[in-house]
């Protein structure tokens, strides 16, 4: 198969998210090689103020440490396992588990919005809200209030980690039961 072919193959919304455990540090170039090998990957990043003695200044890291997301074929995972940097496809023991795609959508989302976003601690209970206006319409997550602000949190199960993102309380609206 040609390489434009096989890239093409790669590069489909057709096929599940799945989690990479990346080596530390070494996420952005990881997310790059698979990217230029025409895979769709998806490196969440939030912007951070960092203080050295001299400066101060503001970085991009990735709101999940040793992490990314990219579509593939799992029954042709053997290129995403050898390309440098990828430990491993998360999973629980020899089984990996596709991310579920509102989750992904949601994340995106927060991603896209511009809004100020910071990695959290998972969360399993609160009460699970849906963005009604704003950029992040549509999107769901729990509610929780952070030094009086109140901040939607959105959860990639698999990798039991979250993101907070402030939010204005006029935009919140209950799930329905």
């Amino acid at each position: 198969m040609h390489q434009e072919a096989q890239e093409a193959l790669y590069a489909t919304a057709d096929y599940p998210w799945y989690a990479l455990r990346v080596k530390a540090r070494q996420e952005k170039s990881t997310a790059e090689i698979l990217r230029n090998k025409g895979y769709i990957e998806f490196l969440p990043l939030y912007t951070s103020t960092q203080r050295w003695s001299d400066r101060i200044q503001k970085v991009q890291l990735p709101l999940f440490p040793g992490y990314l997301f990219c579509r593939f074929d799992f029954d042709d995972r053997l290129p995403i396992l050898k390309t440098p940097g990828v430990v491993q496809i998360v999973g629980t023991g020899q089984l990996a588990h596709p991310v579920h795609e509102h989750e992904i959508s949601a994340l995106q989302a927060v991603v896209k919005s511009g809004l100020l976003t910071q990695p959290w601690p998972f969360l399993k209970v609160g009460e699970r809200v849906i963005i009604q206006d704003g950029p992040l319409r549509n999107v769901e997550g729990l509610v929780a209030d952070i030094r009086d602000q109140r901040h939607l949190i959105v959860s990639i199960t698999l990798l039991q980690r979250s993101v907070a993102v402030c939010i204005e309380r006029s935009w919140i609206r209950p799930m329905a039961a």
